[in-house]
């Protein structure tokens, strides 16, 4: 039997978003800080405001960019989220760095799933955080992209993430209605993050919602 996954809805921009995200089962919320491209960026203010509000059961995760420990504990400070999500590469001094000044935060570290390197990068990551995010960005761009391309990335290393991986994973790029069924029998992750699929015109989208949550319980 097939165990439906966790599901986090990001690039929450607004309170009425998160209200909705909520209603049709996303069990935590991506608020994202400043990036050097990609859809979803909120304000610092926006993110503080979401992250007091949600209610207990849901997580926010605080999406940064941020690559030193100082700045991201600084960041965190400001905003409170339960969860950070390291969509960029960060020394393992960091982690430890960041685990000792906010020891009751979750860290997410994001793997940018292009080719096997990722692989073995992957699992040497997972000793140091609380789960894996597997995406399908870009960061040896000249502008890099840290997530929400919309592009699925190559499953069978996912897969094989997953099976190595001490820590859950998350599975997130390009997933919909379509393929989520698909995604989940592949790669089997603890989660599945969703940006692009259930938004149009950069608005999260309620028919989209619906049409992935069928597809989910249909399961």
């Amino acid at each position: 039997m097939i165990r439906k996954p966790y599901i986090k809805i990001c690039c929450i921009k607004t309170k009425a978003e998160a209200e909705l995200a909520i209603k049709y089962g996303a069990s935590a919320l991506g608020l994202v800080s400043s990036m050097p491209s990609g859809p979803g960026v909120v304000s610092e203010d926006v993110i503080k405001e979401l992250a007091a509000w949600a209610p207990p059961p849901v997580s926010t995760f605080l999406l940064t960019s941020e690559t030193e420990a100082g700045k991201i504990i600084t960041q965190h400070g400001r905003l409170r989220t339960s969860t950070i999500q390291l969509v960029d590469s960060v020394s393992l001094t960091t982690y430890k760095d960041l685990r000792s000044a906010l020891p009751g935060v979750k860290l997410v570290q994001v793997i940018h799933v292009l080719d096997e390197d990722a692989v073995t990068d992957a699992i040497r990551r997972a000793a140091y955080v609380d789960a894996l995010l597997l995406d399908s960005g870009n960061p040896n761009l000249s502008v890099k992209e840290l997530g929400g391309t919309g592009r699925v990335h190559n499953w069978n290393l996912s897969q094989k993430i997953r099976e190595y991986s001490q820590v859950p994973i998350f599975l997130a790029g390009g997933i919909n209605a379509g393929n989520v069924k698909n995604a989940i029998k592949r790669v089997r992750p603890y989660g599945i993050d969703l940006c692009s699929s259930v938004r149009i015109n950069d608005q999260l989208d309620e028919v989209k919602l619906i049409d992935f949550f069928n597809a989910l319980n249909s399961i």
